[in-house]
């Protein structure tokens, strides 16, 4: 009865919470998503030319984006905002599944509470609250990948095509698919190299138009998406942007970035790669907007996991300290003086960068393992000596 009480009170103070602290996003992604397919299936307006009333933001994901997104034509405003959170509320469940089920199973925790109080932990995470309120995509994405990993781990010849479609549908997964072939899975990186293809092609067949325009000029747009230096845009370019860095040093950090993570996944398992791939995803991305960070949510699962199977301070300190963080909205506080601050600026301005930059380096996670019983003392003991 206590858990049951512990559990209710959980989900209540953070659905208040939810409702009273964050900022809301109304919508707004979703609203870009609905007006533009809207626009142009009923009224002619091409896929790139379309904005959002009253500002300068239009959409910017591939041509077969937005052909899986048609079905919003077929809704009133409200529903497809009831659709949106549905979606994003189903992924984040299969999220959870796939990155804290592993730990609840490893810990021997009982199933229903501890997996009640990680999806109000997971609620909390300022990525997470702020997909659900613009109504991103990313949930989904990364839902996508997780299937992948799990495919790919059971030897399924389908393993590699949630991945493709997820490339074609963003281009920051397309990352996944290096990662499948660095990491010696040749046939999951064919099957998502071709699925990716495919739905490309697809695309360019259904609307050429779209398709010209996207790979010739929106793509290369960087402004369509807003300023680079803008505090929302943690990822290294961002930071290099409020520092007014010449681009070439950008373009050397991504390089050394690369090469850490190439040297990181080469022979790792399978979800650990996926977790490392995810964080170098959001590092060299040009741009990566603050909710985009779902990303970093299975390399936090790792981390934290590691951190409750070998039980030492620094794992534990870094684990509760990069959700803390990731919770915190601190990046928000040089919002209007991002590059003027001195040091203060720069560490806390960029600081989801530098926990991204902290999990890409991090002692390797390891945490996805069989269920076994809770180690006796003398393992535990064991344990933190080695």
């Amino acid at each position: 009865m206590r858990r049951i009480v512990t559990a209710a009170a959980a989900v209540a103070a953070t659905a208040l919470f939810l409702a009273t602290v964050p900022l809301h996003r109304h919508w707004f992604d979703l609203g870009v998503y609905w007006g533009t397919v809207n626009a142009w299936v009923h009224e002619g307006v091409g896929v790139y030319d379309y904005l959002s009333p009253g500002t300068a933001y239009g959409f910017t994901y591939p041509p077969f984006a937005a052909l899986c997104m048609m079905p919003l034509t077929l809704l009133t405003w409200p529903a497809a905002v009831v659709l949106a959170a549905a979606v994003n509320i189903c992924a984040a469940a299969a999220v959870l599944w796939w990155t804290v089920w592993p730990i609840v199973r490893r810990e021997g925790w009982t199933p229903w509470y501890a997996m009640v109080l990680a999806g109000c932990l997971m609620s909390l995470l300022e990525p997470v609250h702020d997909t659900f309120t613009f109504g991103q995509v990313n949930l989904v994405l990364l839902a996508l990948v997780l299937a992948d990993t799990e495919l790919l781990r059971r030897g399924s010849r389908w393993a590699g095509c949630a991945i493709g479609l997820a490339a074609a549908v963003k281009l920051t997964p397309a990352l996944f698919i290096g990662w499948l072939l660095l990491a010696g899975h040749r046939r999951a990186g064919l099957a998502a190299t071709a699925t990716a293809a495919g739905a490309t092609l697809l695309a360019a067949a259904v609307a050429p138009g779209a398709s010209r325009d996207f790979w010739t000029r929106a793509m290369w747009d960087t402004d369509r998406v807003g300023s680079l230096s803008y505090a929302s845009n943690q990822s290294l370019r961002g930071t290099f942007a409020r520092l007014d860095a010449p681009t070439w040093v950008w373009a050397v950090a991504v390089v050394a970035v690369l090469a850490v993570w190439v040297y990181r996944v080469r022979g790792t398992d399978v979800v650990t790669g996926a977790a490392l791939t995810g964080v170098t995803a959001c590092l060299v991305s040009p741009v990566t907007w603050v909710h985009h960070l779902v990303w970093l949510i299975p390399a936090l699962a790792a981390l934290a996991g590691r951190a409750l199977r070998l039980r030492t301070r620094g794992l534990v300190v870094a684990a509760i300290g990069s959700y803390v963080l990731l919770c915190s909205s601190l990046v928000w506080l040089w919002r209007d003086d991002p590059g003027t601050g001195g040091v203060g600026a720069l560490v806390g301005g960029s600081a989801y960068v530098w926990i991204g930059l902290g999990m890409l380096v991090a002692p390797r996670p390891g945490w996805r393992t069989r269920a076994r019983p809770r180690p006796i003392l003398a393992d535990r003991v064991g344990e933190r000596a080695g």
